[in-house]
């Protein structure tokens, strides 16, 4: 069976492709040949080392699938070492979808569509009328959270993008597209950038602002908040990280459910056309780090 796997830490270079056994399934779990994997941010950082956690090498990344059972079920599942020809799920993690469903858009429902959800809701508090600024807004966590915002009650959204991707980002239902300084103040700002752009957004948050922190793309050293600038600010940062949310009672299911509903009325529109063969992930990581991409990345077997 191939796999992608890399044994140390540092950039793409270190993804390579390698044969491993067949896994074999335990008790409450399943075998499921994957159809597609999706590619997220958080798998660039667990290659060069930045996650916030550490793995035991060698590594195959990857944390959610399209594919099938071996009953016939096509399901999306959360998993571990996604990306491979086949991969083990257990059951409470498979999320049955139809056959008919594009493998990307279904993607990028799971970890991104979660992200941009509980970013919203969970972190942000958004209440409706407020002013939203989304960095990156043409990925995969912000395309959907430009459309998001505006479905949980925003009043106006505003897209932080990078040049050649300002169509895009309208066209997903952003109010404007700016940069900092701001021309008025925002109520929520969502990051994953971090460095300079951070710096920038905190000192364009409104009275009670929220900034969300979810992520350190520039790679920057972290910037120190300084708690009474914040209180001249009269705002808030707040830290989001997808992983310990999903443990949460009620953090998946629910919402992933309200975002397939979202999708299946015509509301929600997410973004899927940056595919690579499995074999190609070194490139498809090397893309993404130079913002070549727009929306979900994935991985065909």
């Amino acid at each position: 069976m191939i796999a992608i796997q890399f044994d140390r830490f540092g950039g793409p270079e270190v993804l390579s492709v390698v044969d491993v056994p067949t896994p074999r399934p335990g008790p409450g779990e399943t075998l499921v040949t994957v159809e597609a994997v999706g590619v997220n941010f958080a798998d660039t950082h667990q290659v060069d080392g930045s996650y916030l956690t550490a793995d035991l090498l060698p590594y195959v990344p990857g944390s959610e699938v399209v594919g099938r059972t071996p009953d016939g079920r096509r399901v999306l599942a959360r998993v571990s070492g996604g990306y491979a020809q086949q991969v083990i799920a257990k059951e409470s993690a498979l999320f049955p979808i139809p056959d008919d469903l594009d493998a990307g858009r279904a993607l990028a429902l799971m970890m991104q569509g979660l992200t941009a959800w509980h970013l919203l809701r969970s972190a942000a508090r958004l209440a409706p009328g407020e002013t939203v600024v989304v960095h990156s807004a043409a990925g995969g966590v912000g395309s959907l959270a430009v459309q998001l915002a505006k479905e949980f009650g925003a009043g106006r959204v505003l897209a932080q993008v990078s040049p050649g991707k300002e169509r895009l980002a309208r066209e997903l239902g952003a109010d404007a597209v700016v940069g900092y300084p701001l021309d008025e103040k925002a109520d929520v700002i969502l990051d994953a950038a971090g460095g300079e752009l951070f710096d920038q957004a905190l000192g364009s948050l409104a009275s009670f602002g929220r900034l969300v922190s979810y992520g350190n793309a520039s790679r920057s050293a972290f910037t120190p908040v300084d708690p009474a600038r914040l209180g001249r600010l009269n705002a808030s940062v707040v830290g989001f990280w997808l992983r310990p949310t999903l443990a949460a009672p009620g953090a998946v299911e629910g919402p992933l459910k309200e975002l397939f509903d979202l999708m299946a009325q015509g509301r929600l529109n997410p973004v899927a056309t940056s595919t690579y063969p499995l074999t190609e992930a070194r490139q498809a990581h090397e893309d993404l780090l130079a913002r070549r991409t727009v929306g979900k990345v994935i991985l065909r077997p």
